[in-house]
């Protein structure tokens, strides 16, 4: 690793999707050096399109990204200080694969995927010592591929348990990424996470936007009975909830935790609603995609796995992540849940 000054360090960002294409191609613009690696037809459409990042009040062009599509490649271009790691969790594996011949190789691992299993998944191949959690709370859009948009600029996260960690910050800061570091990388992480699962799974599954489920007393009470389970497993793993950047994450806790259901849900439709709209979450575009894999299992079903460890049930979580699941994986029909409320409520609960 190079011990180098905040002005400058030297990136490999690891895939060219929404996340990696903002923080890297941010970080591009602002004059640091970085390495993207992708497939071969990807990194001939970046090398010829290069990367834009339309921001509200102006635009990021990377006209000559320094794009390469293998890591035998990558590497001829280092050493390098920090990782850039932001592809979906369900593609974790195949990339660690890909990895792990070059394991002595690779520079520390800013982790900022979604769920908490991709760290423990890291450090298995790298070591502990040089993978640096992170998270990302802006919202970014993809609209083709090398351009993306920033949606709503909230900021990240870099758990400053790492040597690189302040420093990687301020680097970070210069690009406007509005980078945060904390104290504890699996308190971010849960909370993150905790806001991951909100109206994500049975918007899925209900192909119905997050604004309409909020407003459906029925699916309300499901929500609340999810994230619940979740702050519960939290509390009994010893990890507390923190507000992330833009993101008042301890208020939504105390809100779920201590308010019954029809006080809540005024306020909860008010102020996720409005923020989601008629977007459509994560889950429900993977489902929609066809290629038949769904972050649910690292996100809802991280939930049980980690509670079954600590003695705590969440039964709506193991619900919600075997029905997508089955649909993603064809086991189940989408017709049969398809803006069907009474339908999910009834698989859940049995009735």
């Amino acid at each position: 690793m190079n011990m180098q000054s905040s002005a400058n360090l030297r990136f490999l960002c690891l895939g060219t999707g929404a996340i990696g294409t903002y923080i890297g191609g941010s970080l591009a613009a602002a004059g640091q050096p970085v390495v993207f690696v992708d497939r071969p037809e990807m990194a001939a459409l970046l090398k010829e399109n290069g990367l834009h990042i339309r921001r509200k009040d102006d635009s990021l062009t990377v006209t000559d990204p320094d794009v390469v599509s293998s890591m035998e490649e990558a590497l001829t271009h280092g050493p390098f200080d920090v990782g850039i790691l932001a592809v979906k969790s369900y593609d974790t594996a195949g990339l660690l694969e890909m990895l792990a011949p070059y394991s002595l190789a690779l520079p520390p691992i800013l982790c900022l995927q979604n769920g908490v299993d991709n760290e423990p998944a890291l450090q298995q191949v790298l070591g502990a010592e040089r993978v640096i959690r992170g998270t990302v709370t802006t919202a970014v859009g993809r609209l083709e591929a090398g351009s993306v948009v920033v949606e709503k600029l909230r900021g990240m996260g870099v758990a400053n348990e790492h040597l690189l960690a302040s420093n990687l910050v301020a680097v970070l800061n210069t690009a406007g990424l509005r980078a945060q570091a904390f104290s504890s990388g699996a308190a971010m992480k849960w909370s993150k996470m905790f806001t991951n699962l909100v109206t994500n799974a049975s918007s899925a599954i209900l192909g119905m936007p997050p604004a309409e489920i909020l407003a459906d007393a029925a699916l309300y009470r499901l929500e609340l009975a999810q994230l619940r389970e979740a702050l519960s497993v939290m509390r009994a793993l010893g990890h507390a909830v923190v507000d992330l950047p833009g993101t008042p994450v301890r208020a939504l806790a105390f809100i779920v935790r201590r308010f019954p259901a029809a006080f809540s849900q005024p306020l909860l439709r008010q102020a996720l609603g409005r923020g989601r709209g008629g977007k459509m979450p994560s889950f429900y575009l993977d489902l929609e995609s066809g290629r038949g894999k769904s972050e649910v299992g690292f996100l809802n079903g991280a939930v049980v796995r980690y509670g079954a460890e600590v003695g705590v049930k969440a039964p709506v979580n193991q619900a919600l992540t075997e029905i997508l699941t089955d649909l993603t994986e064809g086991r189940l029909a989408r017709e049969d849940f398809l803006r069907r409320p009474a339908a999910l409520i009834n698989r859940i609960y049995g009735r």
